[in-house]
C-alpha cells in the first residue's frame, strides 16, 4: 500500500477513534438523566432544545410555589456538555391569568430567533387547590430575540386564521414550529387540539388552518428522510408517527417509557418529549431526548406543579434508548 495512504488511513482512524470517544466522554459522564430536579415546592415542565454554536439551550416550564400561590414560568438554562448548566433565568412575566408556559421550540427566521410558547391561565390558583389545570383561555404566542437571552413581549398567534376571534379560537396548547423543506420561508405550527392540528404560514403573522390528525400533546416534528417524524405524549409514555404528507399519519415504533419502572421521580407520568438530532456532532453522535417525569403521584393525585423534573436520554434510531447507569 502505498505510505501517503497508509498514513491517510492511519490519521483517519485515529480521528474516528477520538470522536466516538468524545462522544461518549459526554454522554457517559453523565450520573444521572435528570437534569433538574423537582420538589414539594417547584415542577420543571415541557422541555424545548435549540443546539447552537456548541451551546445547548434549553427552555422549559417552571412552577412554583410563592406565598401560597401558584406561578408558572417560562425559564431558559444553556450547558456545552449537559452536565454544567447555567443559572436558571426566567423570561416571562409573573402572572396568574397568563400564566405563559410549555415552550415548543426555537427556530432561525432571517435575523432574530423565534420561540413558540403558550399561555396556561390559571387566576388565583392556590396551594390548597393543587391540581388545577389551565383554563378555556389558554393560546399559542410567540417571542423573538436576536441573542437567544433577551425577548420580546409574547405576541398572541392567530393560527386558525386571522378572521377567527380570541375567544372562537378554542383551547390550544404546546405549539411546535418547523420550517417547510420544500418550501423555504413556509412555517408549519403544530399544537394541541382534537389531536394534533396543523397551521401553515410564509411570516408568522397571517395563519391558514390546514387539518389536524389523532395525537397526544407536546408535538415534537423532525423532517428526516422525506418524512414527517411526530413525537407526542398520550395519556403516559411517548409515542411516534410518521407521515410524507401531513395528511396520512401511521404509527411507528413502541410507546417509549424509559426506565419509569425503576424510576421513582417519574411513576406518576413521562411526557412532552421533544428530540434533537445530533448523530452527525461530535460530541453527541445521538439523538438526544428531553423530556419530563412526574411522580410518586400521579398528576390527578397532586404532582403536577410539584414534583416533576426534566431529564435526558439519548438514542442512534429514535427506538432504542439509553441513559445515564440504565440497566
Amino acid at each position: 500500500m502505498n505510505r501517503r495512504i497508509k498514513i491517510f488511513c492511519f490519521a483517519y482512524l485515529v480521528f474516528s477513534v477520538n470522536m466516538v470517544f468524545a462522544q461518549n466522554t459526554y454522554l457517559n459522564n453523565l450520573k444521572s438523566p435528570i437534569i433538574f430536579k423537582g420538589d414539594e415546592k417547584t415542577a420543571y415542565r415541557d422541555p424545548a432544545v435549540l443546539f447552537e454554536n456548541s451551546m445547548v439551550y434549553l427552555f422549559f416550564t417552571l412552577i412554583r410555589t410563592e406565598d401560597g400561590h401558584v406561578y408558572s414560568y417560562t425559564a431558559m438554562s444553556k450547558s456545552k456538555d449537559l452536565k454544567r448548566w447555567s443559572p436558571i433565568k426566567i423570561i416571562t412575566p409573573r402572572d396568574m391569568s397568563l400564566d405563559f408556559c410549555s415552550p415548543g421550540n426555537v427556530i432561525k427566521v432571517k435575523n432574530e430567533w423565534v420561540l413558540c410558547l403558550q399561555t396556561y391561565p390559571r387566576p388565583d390558583y392556590k396551594v390548597s387547590e393543587m391540581p388545577r389545570f389551565g383554563n378555556g383561555d389558554a393560546r399559542l404566542y410567540l417571542m423573538r430575540s436576536k441573542d437567544l437571552e433577551n425577548w420580546s413581549t409574547p405576541e398572541l398567534m392567530k393560527v386558525k386564521g386571522p378572521e377567527v376571534s380570541f375567544k372562537e379560537m378554542g383551547r390550544m396548547i404546546d405549539p411546535y414550529l418547523l420550517e417547510d423543506e420544500n418550501q423555504p420561508g413556509k412555517y408549519w405550527c403544530f399544537y394541541k387540539q382534537n389531536g394534533v392540528s396543523m397551521s401553515y404560514s410564509y411570516d408568522l403573522h397571517k395563519w391558514d388552518f390546514f387539518g389536524h390528525t389523532e395525537s397526544g400533546e407536546n408535538a415534537c416534528v423532525l423532517y428526516e428522510n422525506k418524512e414527517y417524524i411526530l413525537i407526542h405524549s398520550p395519556k403516559n409514555g411517548i409515542a411516534i408517527k410518521k407521515s410524507k404528507d401531513l395528511k396520512t399519519w401511521k404509527d411507528w415504533g413502541s410507546l417509549i417509557t424509559l426506565g419509569q419502572k425503576d424510576w421513582d421521580w417519574a411513576k406518576g407520568r413521562i411526557t412532552a418529549g421533544t428530540v434533537i438530532n445530533l448523530k452527525n456532532n461530535s460530541r453527541f453522535g445521538k439523538y438526544l431526548m428531553f423530556f419530563h417525569g412526574s411522580g410518586p403521584k400521579t398528576e390527578e393525585e397532586g404532582d403536577f406543579d410539584k414534583n416533576a423534573s426534566i431529564a435526558l436520554a439519548w438514542s442512534d434510531d429514535l427506538m432504542n434508548w439509553k441513559w445515564p447507569n440504565k440497566k
